[in-house]
This record gives structure tokens, C-alpha cells and sequence, in this order.
């Protein structure tokens, strides 16, 4: 085919006429990194001082600094994109049951163990050990939620042992130790070690009563003592570490056994894993399915009280899965706030047009609330031998289980959309928030698990309500809204018919009294006010950005945001 000439001069080639470079690219924001965890995130600096942790100033700015920076969250990238593998096999054929991690894993366990996220309480305890240890967990787990499930059993592990004297002398030392190893050894060999916990099997669930795996002496019975476990478990976070807590049922009932990873001869113990988990969350951490064909074990507690031995570890997971989940939320909310501020549409900031205004701050107000009643159950730890805040504890930890990890779905997935398109993209942090953000509702019992016990704790010990309410009565008189919610809260509390049918909602409501009364206390007015109209007045709270008129949002989201 005959094309007609071109006329005119000779351009020149098309490829240096038509450069690549096709547009700027305006209206991005930058990537959120290298900034303080600690000294931008004005409600946890206050919380720290409220609850007794002001000694730790210095450090935990320090530690803030060291997560936010872009090399330690560039870790928490890599250690979800590259998630664990088994082998369960050499390939020789002999049985190793190795899991293998990326290296990036390994180095945020050796930051968050050298920083005795698993023990400092243990290790220094004294006025606010706990709080302090909060905060630090509360940064570590915006850097990265997987690794933190092995910190926490490990810092958890240590009440459920002192249930045995003895075997706490032997274990406790290597526990606390502020020293990561790794490696697949036995533990007379290691310096540092991590425990995990193994209690659901396939037919019971949350319903550990209903377990199978069998407990067989081997010689004397009884507490401390040796025995074999046979049977399964279906859920085991997590399989790399140097030993697990678990239940099994023994002549009289179900029993508490410490199960380590070797025997003390430096023979593998028979803990065969079947398969890793695929997890929709918590991807970098390794959950499993084992066998235990006559795996060696030592009984932790007395015989048939397994659940109230293993129970004092199952609460102090149960609280940092509310301290990981508003964790969650901060991270989710200062990505939000950070885009919102940079990026324009429609000739204005984003941050600065009146609805996303009005979710932003919204997403900032269930964020602080949430941080307040994680800090005020930090401190109510540290509070040894104070009858009433251990009623508190037994309470409140509960109900922030339960209400907290409720929340976080929703607002990760509001934050997400605040971001718009960009925040559904995989090179974003706002996916792996997502997936991870029901989690901690799930795990350590669910939603429904901590109403029934909410209920349990109620009428065992009907003390713990009186707690409840003389916490709650501290901010009384600081806002009406708050004064009915609790006046009517009593009033129904004392003419329920079925309790465990309305235990979600009078859960809901204990749990924003306690949150409301904790801003009115500790946050600005201004703030705790906002809270107060938006979750106990009229309605009550709808959508996130539903806030009443008259809400400073612009200073909330000053407060909420890094820059702060």
C-alpha cells in the first residue's frame, strides 16, 4: 500500500518528540514513615502519664522513633508478603516439623523481645510496669500484628505457670530472658525461649470441655508430673515455639499441661504438625493443626482445673488483643488523616471539607476511646493486691475484648475508604489492616465468649458491677449524657429477665459508660464532649461521620493527627 508523502520538514523520529514522560504526578501524598509512634500520638502520651507510666518518657519516645521509622515498617511489609513455611520432613525423610520464616519476622521478634514486650513486667515489676508495657505493645503492633501473637503467650504464659512453683523455677528464667533464639533446639541449649498455647480441637471450639486429647501417666500423678498426651489440636499458635500450654483430660478431668517442643533426652517430642493454617490475617504468624502422638508433658495445676489454671493466661491474651485491636485502629486512622491532609479534591483539601471532616474525626474520637480503656486496664494490672481494680480487670477486660475488637472492622474499612482506591491496593498498609482487623475479635474467645462472661463475672461476683460503677462514677456530674446513660444502665441492670439474650447490648453500653466516663477524665472537653453526644445521645452512634453539629472536628483531627 502506497501512503501519500508527508510535507513540511522532517521532525525527526516519533520516539524524541513524544517523550515518556506523559504527566507529573501532582495530588499523591508521601508515604507515611519515619515518624515517632510515640511522641505524634497525643492520647497515648497521656494515657502513659494518667496511669502512672510517666517514669518511661524517655524510653518510649525512643522506642517510638525506633518503630516508626521506615526500615521497621518496611519489616512489617516483608514479613506478611513472604508468610512462614512447613516442612515436615528432611529431605532424608526423617520428621523435623521445622517452620520457616522469612528473615524479616525474625528481626521484629528480636525488637519486640529485646524490648521485653514478654516480660518486663515480670522482669522489673513495680508502678506502671504494665502501662508501659502497654504502650510499647500498642507501637510494636503498628509496625506488625502477626509477630506479636507469639510475644504475647509468652508474656502471658508466665501467670498460668506460677500455678506450679516448680516448674516455673525451671522455666520462668529462660522465658523472661531478654534474648531471641530462633533456633530448633532443645531448651537446655537456648538462652531465650517462647511459649505458645494449644486448647481448640475440631469438636469444641471455644467449648474446651468438649476436648478429647487424653492424658496417661507415667509414672506418679499429679501436679509437675510427667504424662503422655494423645489426640489433636486444631488451632496452635504458634508451632515455633519452645513450648505450648495445653489442655487435656485426665482420669478426673480436663488438665493444664506444660508440652515442650523437645524432651529432655534431646529426642523430638511427637508433636506432628499437620498443616499450616491459611489465614485471611495474622499472616506472618505460623498457626497449625499437630497430632500428639504421646507427646511428653507436665502437669501445670491441679488435676481437672485445667481452665482455671490456663484461664490467667487467657486473660492477659484477651487484653492485648484489645490493646493489638486499638492499636489497629490508630494505625488505620493516622493513614486516613495523613492522605486527607495532603490530597485535594474538588478545589479543596480533603481534611478540610466538612463530611470527610466529620469522619475523620469521628474515626480519631473511636480511636482515642479506644486507647483510654486499654490504658486504664494497664494500669488496673499494675495495681497487685487492690481488690477493686482486680474487679475491674476481671470486668473491663471483657468488655474491651469484646467492644474494641467489635469496632475495629468497621473502622478499618472506613479509613480504608477515606483513602479511596489507593487504600484498596496491595502496596498500601491498608489491606493488611483489613484482614487483620477481625481477628482479635475471633481469637481468644469471640464476641459472644466475652458477653457470657461478662454475665459469669457478674453473677459470681456481683462485687465486680460495684466496681464498674465507682469507676464510672468518677466523671459524674462532667456530662449529663453520661449521668443518664449510667443512671438508666442501673435501672435496667437491676429488672433483666434474660440476660445472656441482651448480653450484647447492655455489653455496648458498659462499655462506652467506662469509655465516656475515662475522656471526660483524661481528654479535653471538648473531645470527651464529642464522644458523649455522638455515642449516648439520641439515636445513639449510626455510620462513622455522623457526628452532631457543633463538634470541633477540625481540633479533633489536629489532635489525632501525626503532626501533632
Amino acid at each position: 500500500m502506497n501512503h501519500p508523502p508527508l510535507t513540511g520538514a522532517d521532525p525527526g523520529p516519533a520516539w524524541d518528540r513524544y517523550l515518556a514522560n506523559t504527566h507529573a504526578v501532582v495530588n499523591q501524598p508521601s508515604a507515611l514513615a519515619d515518624y515517632n509512634l510515640y511522641t505524634t500520638d497525643v492520647a497515648l502520651r497521656e494515657a502513659v502519664a494518667a496511669h502512672g507510666g510517666q517514669g518511661e518518657d524517655a524510653a518510649l519516645q525512643a522506642f517510638g522513633a525506633r518503630a516508626g521509622s521506615a526500615d521497621s515498617l518496611a519489616l512489617g511489609e516483608l514479613a506478611n508478603r513472604y508468610p512462614p513455611e512447613l516442612d515436615t520432613h528432611d529431605r532424608f525423610g526423617h520428621r523435623i516439623d521445622l517452620v520457616r520464616f522469612h528473615p524479616a519476622y525474625h528481626a521484629l521478634m528480636e525488637s519486640a523481645i529485646g524490648a521485653g514486650l514478654h516480660a518486663s513486667p515480670w522482669t522489673a515489676p513495680g508502678p506502671g510496669a504494665q502501662v508501659a508495657r502497654a504502650a510499647r505493645f500498642y507501637m510494636q503492633t503498628q509496625v506488625e500484628a502477626g509477630h506479636c501473637c507469639p510475644i504475647t503467650m509468652t508474656f502471658a504464659a508466665v501467670a498460668a505457670l506460677r500455678h506450679q512453683p516448680e516448674l516455673a523455677a525451671l522455666w520462668e528464667p529462660k522465658i523472661t530472658a531478654s534474648v531471641y533464639d530462633p533456633r530448633n533446639v532443645p531448651v537446655d541449649r537456648k538462652n531465650g525461649i517462647t511459649i505458645g498455647m494449644a486448647m481448640t480441637e475440631k469438636q469444641g471450639g471455644s467449648d474446651v470441655q468438649a476436648n478429647t486429647t487424653r492424658a496417661f501417666p507415667l509414672g506418679i500423678e499429679g501436679p509437675a508430673q510427667a504424662y503422655e498426651l494423645v489426640g489433636h489440636k486444631f488451632f496452635v499458635s504458634a508451632p515455633m515455639c519452645d513450648a505450648v500450654l495445653t489442655l487435656a483430660q485426665t482420669g478426673r478431668g480436663l488438665t493444664c499441661f506444660l508440652m515442650p517442643r523437645w524432651r529432655p533426652d534431646g529426642s523430638r517430642n511427637p508433636v506432628q504438625i499437620q498443616r499450616l493454617k491459611r489465614k485471611m490475617g495474622n499472616v506472618s504468624n505460623a498457626s497449625c493443626e499437630v497430632e500428639l502422638r504421646g507427646a511428653l508433658a507436665w502437669q501445670v495445676g491441679e488435676e481437672a482445673r485445667g481452665v482455671r489454671t490456663i484461664i490467667d493466661m487467657v486473660a492477659l491474651t484477651r487484653f492485648d488483643c484489645m490493646l493489638g485491636s486499638s492499636a489497629g485502629m490508630r494505625a488505620a486512622v493516622v493513614q486516613a488523616l495523613h492522605h486527607c491532609g495532603q490530597r485535594s479534591a474538588f478545589g479543596r483539601r480533603l481534611s478540610e471539607q466538612p463530611l470527610m471532616q466529620n469522619v475523620l474525626a469521628d474515626l480519631v474520637l473511636e480511636s482515642e476511646a479506644a486507647t483510654a480503656l486499654s490504658m486504664r486496664i494497664a494500669r488496673a494490672l499494675d495495681a497487685e493486691g487492690d481488690d477493686s481494680e482486680a474487679l475491674l480487670v476481671r470486668l473491663g477486660t471483657a468488655l474491651g475484648k469484646y467492644w474494641i475488637c467489635k469496632r475495629t472492622p468497621q473502622h478499618a474499612a472506613e479509613a480504608m475508604e477515606c483513602i479511596g482506591g489507593g487504600g484498596v491496593m496491595e502496596d498500601s498498609p491498608m489491606p493488611r489492616l483489613f484482614r487483620e482487623s477481625p481477628v482479635n475479635a475471633i481469637w481468644e474467645g469471640s464476641g459472644n465468649i466475652q458477653c457470657l462472661d461478662m454475665l459469669r463475672s457478674i453473677r459470681k461476683t456481683p462485687a465486680v458491677l460495684d466496681a464498674y460503677f465507682a469507676e464510672v462514677g468518677r466523671a459524674r456530674g462532667g456530662n449529663a449524657l453520661l449521668d443518664q446513660h449510667v443512671d438508666v444502665l442501673k435501672r435496667d441492670l437491676s429488672v433483666l429477665k434474660d440476660p445472656e439474650f441482651v448480653a450484647r447490648d447492655l455489653a455496648d453500653r458498659l462499655a462506652l459508660g467506662l469509655q465516656a466516663s475515662l475522656l471526660l477524665r483524661h481528654a479535653p472537653g471538648w473531645l470527651a464532649d464529642a464522644f458523649c453526644r455522638s455515642r449516648l445521645g439520641g439515636a445513639g452512634h449510626r455510620q462513622y461521620g455522623t457526628l452532631p453539629e457543633g463538634t470541633d472536628c477540625a481540633a479533633i483531627i489536629a489532635r489525632g493527627g501525626v503532626q501533632a
